[in-house]
């Protein structure tokens, strides 16, 4: 489909759904970020849904100005996927033990490594920049860095929540590897503070929803938001590359005898905020749940644990923001989820996975989430499909 306009403050509202499909609480959100004096944009994708601060699956175009609220507090979290030269004949009957070994390699839920992974040690992973990067951590804000430690630990830890560590098949029966995490407890800490000061700011004080607070160019405050941000984001994809390193070994060890070998990796941001030009204008593009989809530019959008996913190449639809859904979208709240559903219903809408089937999961369950084929077809002028992807190992928090 193509984008239906909605009128907004300042700028139209474009949406890749039926607008009409959308929580009320949603729609409202994205009035709110209209009214913005410093918009130049809004486009809002199929997977879209209410979110804390700014509404999942919207795309903010800004000039000279950014908002943390509407970056998420996760900031950079993403995705990375690769290819591998397993094929299905190759695996077990039983994928109990795979799971087992993944888990013991990478930490889930709160956990963490007890000592700091060295990338140095990992097969194949770049480490150029690796010193450069941490030593980056003394400009963060004041406030978060007490907790540096934490955050040294946490490097190659999956979390909780949507994040997950997948073992897939593709419709050829190829091996995939993927995985889905962010930055951690370190870019939620940097996010909440810098959120907390955007409120205080007096060009803040008449907006429509304080959530919605800036920073604005030439500002100190920006110019500190502007280093921890990008700091985080770079966290978040060192935290992937080395959890993809980490489940790679595993792999190696597990299917010694296949002698697997790798393709390169396909990764990418969907909580993030990019410099990006358009009509002329420098702008701020900040992307909640959204992907970026330039023309060629490869992606990766999750279903739910028990459907499937797709590595996608995006189209370069300007009238997007060159950019496509993050994955299907929450339909349901987590509370409401585990309210209606019970772990019985999980085994079933899990049923073939190797994957955790308890209680602490359930507002996970595929019935949560928005079909993944309807929100695949709705951005059909923003990707096309690469190739289309079923797990049969799923890792959570």
């Amino acid at each position: 489909m193509s984008y239906t306009e909605v009128p907004g403050a300042r700028v139209p509202i474009r949406m890749w759904t039926d607008p009409a499909t959308v929580e009320d609480v949603a729609m409202q959100q994205l009035r709110n970020v209209s009214t913005l004096p410093w918009i130049k944009g809004l486009a809002v994708m199929p997977d879209v849904h209410f979110g804390k601060g700014a509404t999942v699956g919207s795309v903010i175009a800004m000039e000279g100005a950014v908002c943390p609220a509407a970056v998420g507090v996760d900031i950079g979290c993403g995705m990375s996927a690769v290819k591998t030269s397993l094929t299905a004949n190759d695996l077990p009957g039983d994928l109990s033990r795979l799971r087992s070994k993944i888990e013991e390699a990478i930490p889930v839920g709160f956990s963490m490594h007890d000592s700091p992974v060295d990338p140095r040690r990992l097969h194949g992973l770049p480490t150029a920049g690796w010193d450069d990067f941490w030593g980056r951590f003394d400009g963060v804000a004041e406030a978060v860095k007490f907790r540096q430690d934490r955050a040294l630990k946490q490097m190659g830890s999956l979390g909780g929540g949507n994040h997950f560590v997948e073992f897939c098949l593709d419709e050829s029966g190829s091996v995939w590897l993927m995985l889905h995490s962010g930055s951690r407890n370190i870019g939620k800490e940097l996010a909440e503070y810098h959120i907390g000061e955007a409120r205080k700011l007096p060009h803040n004080q008449g907006l429509v929803d304080r959530d919605l607070a800036v920073f604005v160019a030439d500002t100190p405050q920006m110019a500190a938001y502007r280093h921890d941000l990008f700091w985080a984001q770079e966290y978040a994809r060192h935290n992937r590359e080395i959890m993809m390193a980490l489940f790679k070994d595993v792999v190696r060890k597990e299917f010694k005898k296949a002698k697997p070998m790798f393709e390169q990796t396909i990764s990418c941001h969907h909580n993030y905020v990019s410099e990006e030009r358009y009509e002329g204008m420098d702008l701020l593009v900040t992307r909640k749940g959204a992907i970026r989809a330039g023309g060629g530019e490869y992606g990766i959008i999750p279903g739910s644990m028990g459907t499937g996913s797709y590595i996608v190449r995006g189209l370069g639809n300007e009238a997007s923001f060159n950019s496509a859904s993050h994955g299907a979208g929450r339909r349901m709240s987590r509370n409401q989820a585990k309210k209606r559903f019970s772990e019985r219903d999980l085994a079933e809408q899990t049923r073939g996975v190797e994957c955790r089937k308890d209680r602490g999961v359930v507002d996970e369950i595929p019935a949560a989430y928005k079909p993944i084929e309807q929100v695949m077809d709705q951005q059909r002028d923003l990707v096309e499909v690469v190739a289309k992807l079923k797990q049969v190992v799923c890792v959570k928090g």
